[in-house]
This record gives structure tokens, C-alpha cells and sequence, in this order.
């Protein structure tokens, strides 16, 4: 993550491919197989709706931020409304949330490095990816403006090349059925959906860091939720239109366009590289923000303990980047089904995004220029993904016991 100070801000280009930077992972490239065994062709219908949802959401909560452009984010937001209790509870949700969604790609990470390194066991060369961004972190190495800027590179160049390769085998017939699930599966969809979109309010996080943020930050919230949006509904839809989705059932990405794409056997090698790179940046930016926002929850709570290992310097921000590292790990090593890691993050992390935004439901002023009819709207959408990641997450639970 960049962090800006009074005499160097970032401007909105780079505050658009920080948070662009924030949400593409390896999260899109999981995505067509889910789809393929849930949904069917009609996935794509649930892009175009978290999409939409997404930017209603961006919308509040540069709204909340522009009002409250203290330290502390989801833990400021809501206590406006809510008090120090839920505050936290807001706070630790979301750390919760976005940590464990990095569990799942540390394991990604590990079997496409596999690709790589076939003869070390993928749980290993995830921890040692693991390892090397948690001790970059600690000694301080972050990422530059050039960084960001060269990681979506090559990160949605090999996204568009997939794209436009996959659509000059386009194949019609292969939209039918539409929705072999039902549509039900479409909305029920979206909790795993959103999972690609996690990160976008990092541009909100970085209201002090922007030029002129107030114009600035919802600009950089839009941009870069419309950009990604497009991007992953042109690749998704590029693969549901020259891919027979059954293949999906029992082979990874990578292996399935090897078959639709046989003339061009080094895509594997680009999906591998483009994985990769956007597993290590997404992760790399994001254990330094959770361990920025484990230090502030630490502040924030009363507990005697606490106070006394900050005042000592016990607790310090690398102590806090390890701690984050450490629950990567955790989660990482213990929860082995991918749809469990969809259903948790989704569920925690928009319960945040629920409680920070409802705070301008109680602002006159944004009830009077009309901005609570977005909020509502993000509020809405937000409540529906949250009740299917539940749902889905006491069905996830259930099989664990049977």
C-alpha cells in the first residue's frame, strides 16, 4: 500500500490502480469454475449485478470517509451511530473478513507456483511465498507508485489477452442452457462473486494520502469499480462463450484452456505468471493495511493489557503485521473448502460495510441531498450478498459434520 504524507500525496491515477491493484487477485481466476458447477452461462448475470452493488456500496463509503477522515475506518464509521462496542465488532469483522480471504490466496499461490517448482508440495511453497511478504513487510518494504503501476500491468494484460483470445472461439450454442441451475443460483452466486471485488475500499482508506480527495477519492472508487467490473465480466463472458463449462468438474483454468485453446500452449504459462503476480501484490499490500488497522483496533480498545504493551512498545506495527501474517497462516492450513473461504469473507466483510455506512442514515445533511437513496441502495444489495454468505455458510458448516 502507498501511503501518502502533506508534502507527497498520490494523484487519482494512482489512487484508481492502488484500489484496482486491491481487488484483482486470484479470486477471478477461481471464479469460471464455481460458476461452471453452480450457475451456468447465466454467471455472468451476477457480475453485472455485484458490479452495480459494489459501486453503491464505494459510493457510502467515500461519503462516510469524506465525513470522518480520521484513523481507525470501519471502527470510526460506526461508532457514529453505534458506540465503541460495535465499533469494534465493525472493525475486527472486516480484519477477520480480509484475512481469511488471503488464506485462500496463499493457497492459490502455492499450487500455481507449483507450475513452477513441480517437485515441492504446494502447501510448502505457499508458506514460503507466505513468509518472504510477511518478512518484506516487517522490514518495512513497500510497495512505490512505479510498483503498483507495473503490478496491474501484469496482472490485467494477461486478463485482456485471455479475453480476446477466448472470444475468437465464440460459440453461441454453448449459452444453452442459460441457467441449468435456476435462477436462484444467480443471486445465491453473488457472495462468491463479491469475493473478486474485496479491496476496493482501500481507495476510501486512503482519503488523507489523495490530492484533493473529496473530488479525488469517489472518482478513484468509481474508476476502478467499473474498470475491474468490465474486466472480469469481458473475461468470464469470453470464457462461458468458447469453453463447455463441464470441463470445469474436475480441471483448473489453466488446464481448460489448454483444451479451448490448444494453438497457443504458453497461455498456461501467462495465467500462472498473471496469477502470481496478483496473488503476491494483492497480498503484500494488504498484510501491510491489516497490520496499520490492527495496531489502530489495539488503540481503540480499553483493555489495561493493551494500553500497557503499546505505551512499552510491545505492540508495534510490525508485531501487528505478523499477527496478521500469522492468522493468513492459520486460516491458510485449516480451512481446506474453497466455498467455506467464499462464505466467511463475504459474510464478515460486508457485515462492515453494513455497519460503516449506515451512519449517514443518521446525517440530516445526506438525507437532504439525496445521497441516502445510493446508501440505501448499497445497503440493500449489501444485506442481500450477507444473508446468502450466511446461508451458504451454515450449509459449508453442516457438510464439515457429516
Amino acid at each position: 500500500m502507498v501511503e501518502g504524507n502533506s508534502s507527497q500525496k498520490i494523484g487519482l491515477s494512482t489512487a484508481t490502480i492502488i484500489s484496482m491493484n486491491a481487488m484483482i487477485g486470484a479470486g477471478i481466476f477461481a471464479l469460471p469454475a464455481v460458476l461452471a458447477n453452480k450457475v451456468g452461462p447465466a454467471g455472468i448475470l451476477a457480475f453485472i449485478f455485484v458490479t452495480a452493488s459494489v459501486w453503491f456500496i464505494a459510493q457510502a463509503l467515500a461519503h462516510v470517509a469524506k465525513r470522518f477522515p480520521q484513523e481507525g475506518s470501519f471502527y470510526t464509521y460506526t461508532k457514529q451511530w453505534a458506540g465503541h462496542t460495535l465499533g469494534i465488532i465493525s472493525s475486527g469483522t472486516y480484519l477477520f473478513g480480509i484475512l481469511v480471504a488471503k488464506g485462500l490466496l496463499v493457497q492459490k499461490a502455492g499450487v500455481f507456483a507449483q507450475h513452477f517448482i513441480p517437485g515441492v508440495p504446494a502447501n510448502t511453497l505457499g508458506t514460503i511465498i507466505l513468509a518472504m511478504i510477511i518478512l518484506l513487510n516487517i522490514l518495512g518494504v513497500k510497495m512505490s507508485q512505479f510498483g503498483q503501476r507495473l503490478l496491474i500491468i501484469c496482472t490485467a494484460l494477461p486478463i485482456l489477452t485471455i479475453t480476446i483470445l477466448c472470444l475468437t472461439k465464440m460459440d453461441f450454442s454453448l449459452l444453452t442452457p442459460f441457467a441449468p441451475y435456476g435462477f436462484g443460483n444467480v443471486l445465491s452466486a453473488t457472495r462468491v462473486v463479491i469475493f473478486g471485488f474485496f479491496g476496493f475500499e482501500c481507495a476510501a482508506s486512503l482519503f488523507g494520502c489523495v490530492q484533493n480527495p473529496k473530488k479525488n477519492v469517489p472518482k478513484a472508487l468509481t474508476y476502478s469499480i467499473l474498470l475491474v467490473g468490465a474486466l472480469y465480466t469481458l473475461f468470464i463472458g469470453a470464457i462461458i462463450l468458447s469453453t463447455p463449462l463441464n470441463l470445469f468438474a474436475t480441471k483448473e483454468l489453466p488446464e481448460v484452456l489448454k483444451i479451448t485453446l490448444p494453438e497457443y500452449p504458453w497461455i498456461v504459462n501467462i495465467i500462472n505468471i498473471s496469477i502470481l503476480s496478483a496473488i503476491i501484490g494483492t497480498i503484500h499490500s494488504m498484510i501491510w493495511a491489516s497490520g496499520c488497522l490492527l495496531l489502530s483496533l489495539f488503540k481503540k480498545m480499553k483493555n489495561p493489557i493493551l494500553k500497557k504493551s503499546l505505551l512499552k512498545n510491545i505492540l508495534n506495527k510490525k508485531v501487528c503485521i505478523l499477527l496478521s501474517g500469522l492468522v493468513i497462516y492459520v486460516s491458510f492450513l485449516v480451512i481446506k473448502r474453497q466455498d467455506l473461504f467464499f462464505s466467511l469473507a463475504a459474510l464478515f466483510i460486508v457485515f462492515s460495510y453494513i455497519t460503516s455506512i449506515i451512519t449517514l442514515l443518521f446525517i440530516k445533511e445526506e438525507w437532504q441531498s439525496g445521497q441516502n437513496i445510493k446508501t440505501l441502495i448499497g445497503i440493500a444489495t449489501a444485506l442481500m450478498i450477507f444473508v446468502f454468505a450466511a446461508q451458504d455458510l451454515i450449509q459449508e458448516t453442516a457438510k464439515l459434520f457429516n
